[in-house]
């Protein structure tokens, strides 16, 4: 490996790089962890009698307002730090379709049809709910969107030898789901979208791409553009955790030499992904969890809305029967191929983590009713699918979970027997 090829991002050795915390910060079950305490906090703590403390906290407004930057510190968690996690994101994302199993059109077609699926049926199921219950409508999204951080935070909490295939199809899935949850608020949800901020948005970007295609690493000059980026995106109207996706994607994967060390991507994975992990998607669980529930009476007043409960059964049965069916019409009917790692059950365990939603949700619902009591079942409702979206997901990928460990301690035990690697016995068996 060139000495180049770990060059610091600021041109010298980086706390995000060399240190011990940043490499524990790396492994995603820490990160799990951290989101799912930060979020556990916030859920307790907006449901005591300081639950006021937390508001104020989470609404204080903060920034520039000359630059419509005055925003509350739960939009800057949401908005800002957020879009941190979509960059580590879009970099992985750009290495699978360069290098990795999403290389192949025919593996890369199946998690796309599956954020299709996984957006159409809960809006389907939560339409004919309330249509049959004399409910409101306009709500009809609310239950399409996955939150993805909250998703792959779970995954990397259960597994421990599930397949890498897994997350892969979850990832890019989960990413789809929020272009398309975007595109949704764009044309049915925003009074206006400001073209103009999203034209000046490439200027940066094709910056920022030009500079990361030429190998140069200076953090001096790629973060203030990726910063311009992001507040001309939020300018223009769109979610602005797009423009991470964005950014993320014009990284190259490859090196320029050939050689086998870490190409741009990889390098600049290993040094945000630390700040994602650490502060980043804490601190969003933070302030995003924190629903105020109203304790048992406020909670059987809420599900007897039939928006909540609609919200309810579309994440829970909508995006598990709208992933599931739509991966299994496109391997079935055509020639999409469904990693061969990968059975049917690990995908229906996936599919119901896919009903994890919070941020985009009840951003959803906020356009869609407004503040008010309705916005305040919407809140339940989205928290109580999610949940039982946890749960029984837990239930499904830990089983399965148990039976990969069992499947690779069996194999190192082959493997022990005779000091022969488990495939020369396979090769040797079939020569036979």
């Amino acid at each position: 490996m060139s000495t180049n090829s770990r060059k610091p991002l600021f041109g010298r050795p980086s706390f995000l790089e060399h240190t011990r915390i940043a490499e524990v910060l790396r492994a995603e079950a820490t990160g799990g962890m951290l989101l799912i305490a930060g979020a556990l906090v916030a859920i307790v703590w907006a449901n005591t009698p300081w639950a006021d403390l937390y508001e104020a906290a989470r609404d204080f407004r903060i920034g520039p307002s000359a630059l419509h930057l005055d925003l509350t510190i739960g939009t800057w968690a949401a908005d800002g730090l957020l879009a941190i996690f979509f960059f580590v994101v879009g970099l992985e994302l750009k290495r699978e379709f360069v290098a990795g199993d999403l290389r192949d059109p025919r593996r890369a077609a199946l998690p796309v049809a599956a954020a299709v699926g996984g957006m159409v049926v809960p809006a389907l199921i939560y339409v004919a709910w309330n249509a049959g219950f004399d409910g409101e409508l306009a709500g009809w999204a609310i239950p399409t969107a996955t939150d993805i951080a909250f998703a792959v935070a779970i995954l990397a909490v259960i597994s421990s030898h599930l397949p890498s295939g897994l997350r892969t199809f979850l990832l890019t899935l989960a990413v789809v789901d929020d272009l398309l949850a975007i595109t949704v608020i764009a044309l049915f949800y925003t009074d206006e979208l400001h073209l103009p901020y999203l034209a000046l948005a490439l200027l940066p970007l094709a910056a920022f791409a030009f500079l990361v295609q030429k190998r140069v690493r200076s953090g001096w000059l790629l973060v203030p553009l990726a910063l311009l980026t992001w507040v001309l995106v939020h300018e223009s109207g769109v979610h602005a955790t797009i423009a991470g996706v964005l950014l993320g994607f014009t990284v190259p994967v490859l090196r320029r030499d050939g050689g086998d060390g870490p190409g741009m991507a990889e390098h600049l994975e290993h040094v945000v992904r630390p700040l994602s992990a650490g502060f980043a998607v804490p601190v969003f669980a933070f302030f995003a969890a924190g629903v105020t529930v109203g304790g048992v009476d406020g909670l059987v007043d809420a599900l007897g809305d039939p928006v909540a409960l609609g919200i309810v059964l579309g994440l829970v049965l909508g995006k598990t029967i709208g992933i599931v069916g739509s991966t299994w019409l496109l391997a079935t009917f055509t020639k999409a191929d469904l990693d061969e790692e990968l059975a049917w059950v690990d995908v229906v365990g996936m599919a119901m983590l896919a009903g994890i939603g919070f941020t985009v949700s009840l951003l959803i619902g906020e356009l869609a009713f407004g503040q008010g009591t309705k916005d305040d079942h919407v809140k339940v409702g989205v928290l109580v699918g999610s949940l039982i979206a946890t749960v029984a997901a837990s239930l499904v990928l830990r089983s399965r979970n148990r039976v990969y460990r069992q499947i690779h301690e069996a194999e190192s035990r082959d493997d022990d027997a005779d000091g022969v690697p488990d495939v020369y016995q396979q090769d040797r068996r079939a020569d036979d």
